[in-house]
Formats: C-alpha cells, structure tokens, sequence
C-alpha cells in the first residue's frame, strides 16, 4: 500500500501537471469504484483542481465550489500520467481523470478491487475520512510520546495504526524499527524515554530520507514505480536476505497476510520471533536463537 513517502511524492508530481487545470472528464470502468452518490460525479467535471493534499493514506483533490475528490488507492491502486484521453486498460483500469493536458489513470492488480472514490461537498466532511493520526514530520517528541504511550501495544502494531499515526504502513514501519534498533513486539509501555526519543528521530529520518530517494527517482516525471517492495531497503521484503548492517539474515513474524520483516542481531538481541505457522508446526523445536537457526540448518 502507497504510504507517506509514495503519497507525498504523488501529490508533488500532480501539483505540476493539475493544480490549476481544469478537470473536464471522469470516466469509471468499475462501478465499485465510487462509494457516493451525491453530489454525483458529474458535478466534478468542468471544475479546476484549487488544492491536493494528503489525508493519511488518501489523496485529496479540491475542485471549485467546495467539492473534494478523495482517493484511497488501498494495496493495489497505482496512478499514471498518460496523454489526453488514454484508453483504460480492459483488466486493471478503474478510473480517468482527463484534463486537457493528460488524463491521469487508476489501475488496481489482482482481482479484490479495494480502491475507493469519494466526491464530498464542503472541507468539513473530509474530517469523516481521516482517521486522525498524528502527523510525525509535524509534531515534536512530547506528542510523539504521548501518542505511542497512549495505549499499550506492541511497536509495530502502534507504528501502523492510523488512529495513531498518519501515513505509516507495514513497509515502512519495518524500516523504522530497524533504524531504531527495536523489536517489532516490544510493548509500548516498556520503552524508555531514550527508546522514544530514538524511535522519534529514526520515523522522522526513514520518512524523509524514502520521501526524498522516491522524488530523486521519479526527477520530472511521474512516479510509475511506486512499490512495496525496494531493493534499497533494509529489512521489508527482504526476507532470509544480509541485513546491510550487521550481515545476519532478516527473519519474519507472518500473520494473515501481512508480514513483519526484521533483523534478530540489530533489533531483538538475537532471538528469534515465533511466527505463528511455523512455530505450531515446529512446537519445541522453534529454534529460539540465530545460533539455533544455523544449527538446524546445517544439519539440513
């Protein structure tokens, strides 16, 4: 799923190519697509794009008189800047959005179609789709503190929540915790003041630094490779592969289908996290240690 660094790089390639121009056409090929009716969709059209924001995960237009288009891509949605009037693509394509200089296009992989479009009438109802995390670039240590320490939840599970913290998924929650050197199930109620204020600057760090490696990429064109998955990372989607800093290699905790990529030398002291399929299969002998690992594995 796009996330802060993804989105906010989207917003800046649209601000060059829309804010300003007039959005003449929206052509849906899903009819799952639009999740209202009124006003209707029509009334979008003929309208200029005055504002594009990022509300959590969503991309937010703001059109003339008041009404906002908000668009969650979800895991799959990806957008595309193709010339005017470019043809929906008959599997993936769920949307155009034409202006007289492009049509920026909505396709989805796979076959669960998640995107959503709203067309909402006045700012005041966009407060409805945000889920009210806080926005770490803005915010100091103390709120930073006081948001993860609210409740107690493991790290990981705190990093992703959207109530807690706005923008931040599973790709890139890896990626802090393994800046920050934390284990992604250490409970939040267990950090030190000295725990917080690094994982502060480590969320601070990973997200500007991905936000201004994806801008670099992208250069003036439109960002087309926005994935979940980046060679340069350090731990997600990395799995059994050398963390870059210490040379072990990264584990995982899989649990439905999401997964949690970590390093067990940089960040839990060199034990092994129980996945949970894994270790219901393997009982007593889920090795606990890197060291254990290493031996079941040599006597394979």
């Amino acid at each position: 799923m796009p996330e802060l660094p993804d989105i906010t790089v989207y917003i800046e390639a649209l601000e060059a190519r829309v804010l300003g121009r007039r959005l003449e056409k929206v052509r849906l090929a899903s009819p799952f697509l639009l999740r209202t009716a009124v006003p209707p969709i029509k009334a979008a059209e003929g309208r200029a794009v005055v504002a594009l924001r990022r509300l959590g995960k969503r991309i937010v237009f703001g059109l003339e008189d008041d009404l906002w288009l908000v668009l969650h891509l979800m895991i799959a949605g990806r957008l595309h800047w193709q010339p005017p009037g470019a043809a929906l693509k008959p599997k993936y394509g769920l949307a155009a959005f034409d202006f007289a200089e492009g049509s920026l296009t909505l396709t989805e992989a796979g076959s669960k179609k998640r995107a959503s479009l709203h067309l909402l009438e006045g700012e005041a109802a966009l407060s409805d789709y945000d889920p009210g995390g806080l926005e770490v670039l803005e915010a100091d240590l103390e709120a930073f503190s006081a948001a993860l320490t609210a409740r107690s939840h493991t790290v990981k599970r705190a990093l992703t929540d959207p109530h807690i913290f706005s923008g931040i998924g599973n790709a890139y929650s890896d990626e802090i915790l393994h800046r920050a050197g934390l284990s992604p199930v250490v409970m939040t109620a267990k950090l030190t003041e000295t725990e917080i204020a690094g994982l502060f600057e480590a969320t601070r760090e990973s997200l500007l630094d991905w936000t201004q490696r994806l801008r670099d990429e992208a250069g003036e064109g439109f960002p087309e490779k926005v994935t979940a998955f980046r060679k340069d990372m350090a731990v997600h989607g990395r799995y059994g592969k050398a963390c870059p800093v210490c040379g072990t290699k990264v584990q995982r905790i899989r649990h439905a289908s999401n997964e949690t990529n970590y390093c067990p030398r940089c960040q839990t002291g060199g034990k092994l996290l129980a996945d949970r399929s894994l270790s219901a299969l393997l009982k007593k002998d889920w090795p606990r240690s890197i060291e254990e690992l290493e031996q079941l594995r040599g006597k394979g």
